[in-house]
């Protein structure tokens, strides 16, 4: 199976047949009638010295962002993932930008990880891992995540130059970091070829959105249960 010349790793080929079990599964919540579901949102507030940020987030929305940081990139991106995590997301985020853009933009990733933990409560129901790939054009991106209560992260997204738009590339990782820590998630990032900077991490946050949802889609046949063989997951 190959592009250009490249031969498409086979953890990719097996991560489309992940996708489709999951279309499966999302198809089967949405015709179960008479279900209520309590909502899953959050807000979360926090105000250090360096930063002040307030995110709010319903995991069963349609993708509308309202997003107000400082970084014209960095809400691009948010808004990636926002929309094709069919995640509502509003976020605020102001920070001391003087001395650099790491405290804010990792605050961000804290900020928003807590407040996506916080609307999952107890995880029962729901598919606990996804995994996504994303083509932009000419780059590649894959995302594959657990929410099984151990936090990590694998990010191999290759960035050529210091800044992508107005954002340093260097805290792109600190950013996932942190949100993969406050997540409790195990996080994988990766971007096997690319062009364009931009695109690759357009491509990396799409398909971030896009496994965060197959992740935390309920399964209709799993009801109230927990998604592991020990029959509970650390919260």
């Amino acid at each position: 199976m190959t592009g250009g010349g490249r031969r498409v790793p086979a953890r990719f080929r097996r991560a489309l047949a992940a996708t489709w079990r999951f279309h499966d599964a999302e198809e089967a919540e949405r015709r179960e009638p008479g279900v209520r579901r309590p909502p899953r949102r959050a807000d979360v507030s926090r105000t250090t010295r360096e930063t002040r940020i307030r995110c709010a987030v319903n995991l069963d929305g349609t993708g509308a962002a309202r997003l107000d940081t400082p970084l014209g990139f960095l809400d691009h991106l948010l808004a990636s993932l926002a929309t094709h995590g069919r995640i509502d997301l509003r976020l605020r985020a102001r920070g001391d930008l003087h001395v650099d853009q790491h405290h804010t933009v990792e605050d961000v990733g804290l900020v928003l990880g807590r407040t996506l933990h916080e609307a999952l409560g107890d995880g029962r129901g729901i598919r606990r891992t996804g995994c996504f790939l994303f083509p932009m054009d000419e780059a590649l991106g894959f995302a594959a995540i657990d929410l099984g209560g151990r936090a990590s992260l694998v990010c191999d997204v290759p960035l050529r130059g210091a800044f992508v738009g107005d954002l340093q590339a260097d805290v792109v990782e600190d950013f996932l970091l942190a949100l993969a820590r406050e997540l409790r998630a195990s996080l994988h990032l990766l971007v096997p070829w690319a062009r364009s900077d931009h695109h690759a991490l357009e491509a990396a946050f799409k398909a971030l959105g896009k496994a965060l949802r197959e992740a935390t889609v309920r399964d209709p046949r799993a009801a109230c249960d927990a998604a592991s063989t020990k029959g509970s997951v650390d919260r």
